[in-house]
Formats: structure tokens, C-alpha cells, sequence
């Protein structure tokens, strides 16, 4: 059995190799680790982790939860987009955003132009598993959250394989995570030193999944 400990230490050091010149911005759904394995990859890239949940609910002076309840959803996308439009002008960090605001055209378009995306892909018993241990998420509360989860899986999964990088989110160590994180980032700006990608096609895209899976 790997020593995850060991497996830390080599992510961290093949890591401080890498020199991400924009931000690398997680996306995923909730449950995927995006939070856990940003602040990873912060402290093993030296770049700082930001959430784009805390900083909306910081510029808007209650919680993520609360804006749903009171205002909707739509005005939480709008809120949400101008506050990651805010977080790409400035420098190079790691930015984990909220499940849904990749789905947003405006969104997705400007983390092309701005940032490195890396999906973190996880299957539906796993996120089960993950988000049962809280009940802040809203769109959870609306029903079965199994069902939730799975409606989500068909309708975002499509738009999240437009990612740059997708990596599979799993069950154990995280330094296993991390580690196919460091390998997959370190694959893409090999081929892509300035952070974005020229072009992406669908066979690539699943190409990048496949080797950032094995």
C-alpha cells in the first residue's frame, strides 16, 4: 500500500516544479472536492486558494444559502459571474467555484479567456456520500438528493467536459487526487506553456480525461 504521506511529498515537490502563469479555476460539482483539493494544490503550487462561495457571500454580506431564499437563483448567477469576472483580474491563484457556475455561458467564456479550468469528475455515490454529511447546499433541499445529484450528472457533465484538464475525483487518500492533478496540470502546460488551451474538440477532451484517469 502506497504511504500516502510519501505521496504527498512528491505531489508537493513535482508541484513547486510547476509555474502556472493564470489562474487554475475547479469546477465540478458539489461534492467533488474542490474546496479539499484547492487548498492541495494551493500550499503544493505556493499560489493562493480562493473560493468563490466565501467571496459572494462576502461581497454580498450573507450566505449562498441565503441568497437563494431570498432573491432566487437567477440573482445569485449574476452575482456570482461578476464576482469570478473580479477573481480572474488579478493574479495567478486557485479559484474553486460553486457546481453551477461553469454552466453559465458568460462565466465559462471568460475563465477560457482568463484561466486554466480543471474538472474534477466524480461519480453519483460518491457525491452521495460526500454531501450527506452537510445540509447547506440548496439545491439539495428541494427533494430526493440522490435524484438531485443524478439530474445534475446529465445536464452538467456534457459542459464541464469542456474543461482544459478533467481528472477523476475519488473515494481514499486525497494525495491520490492531488497527485493525478499535479501529473494532469504539468501534462497541459506542456502542451500549452501560456495556460489556454488554442483549441479543444471532443476527442481530446476525452483523450486528456482518459490519461489523467489511469
Amino acid at each position: 500500500m502506497a504511504d500516502p504521506i510519501r505521496q504527498a511529498s512528491a505531489a508537493k515537490g513535482e508541484a513547486a516544479a510547476l509555474r502556472l502563469p493564470r489562474t487554475l479555476v475547479l469546477v465540478g460539482l458539489m461534492g467533488a472536492g474542490k474546496s479539499c483539493i484547492g487548498r492541495r494544490l494551493s500550499d503544493a503550487l505556493g499560489l493562493p486558494f480562493v473560493d468563490a462561495d466565501t467571496e459572494i457571500e462576502a461581497a454580498a454580506g450573507c450566505t449562498v444559502q441565503e441568497i437563494f431564499e431570498r432573491h432566487g437563483e437567477a440573482a445569485f448567477r449574476d452575482g456570482e459571474r461578476k464576482v469570478i469576472e473580479r477573481l480572474l483580474d488579478g493574479q495567478p491563484q486557485i479559484l474553486a467555484t460553486g457546481g453551477g457556475a461553469f454552466m453559465d455561458p458568460r462565466t465559462r467564456e471568460s475563465i477560457r479567456r482568463h484561466a486554466t479550468s480543471l474538472w474534477l469528475r466524480a461519480d453519483l455515490d460518491l457525491l452521495v456520500k460526500r454531501t450527506s454529511r452537510r445540509n447547506h447546499r440548496p439545491l439539495l433541499n428541494k427533494g430526493n438528493p440522490r435524484q438531485i445529484l443524478g439530474a445534475l450528472i446529465d445536464t452538467r457533465y456534457p459542459v464541464y467536459g469542456e474543461a482544459d484538464i478533467v481528472i477523476d475525483s475519488v473515494d481514499g487518500p486525497v494525495e491520490k487526487t492531488v497527485q493525478r492533478a499535479v501529473d494532469a496540470i504539468a501534462a497541459f502546460l506542456s502542451d500549452h506553456p501560456s495556460g489556454q488551451a488554442a483549441a479543444r474538440s471532443e476527442s481530446k477532451t476525452h483523450d486528456t480525461a482518459r490519461k489523467a484517469g489511469e
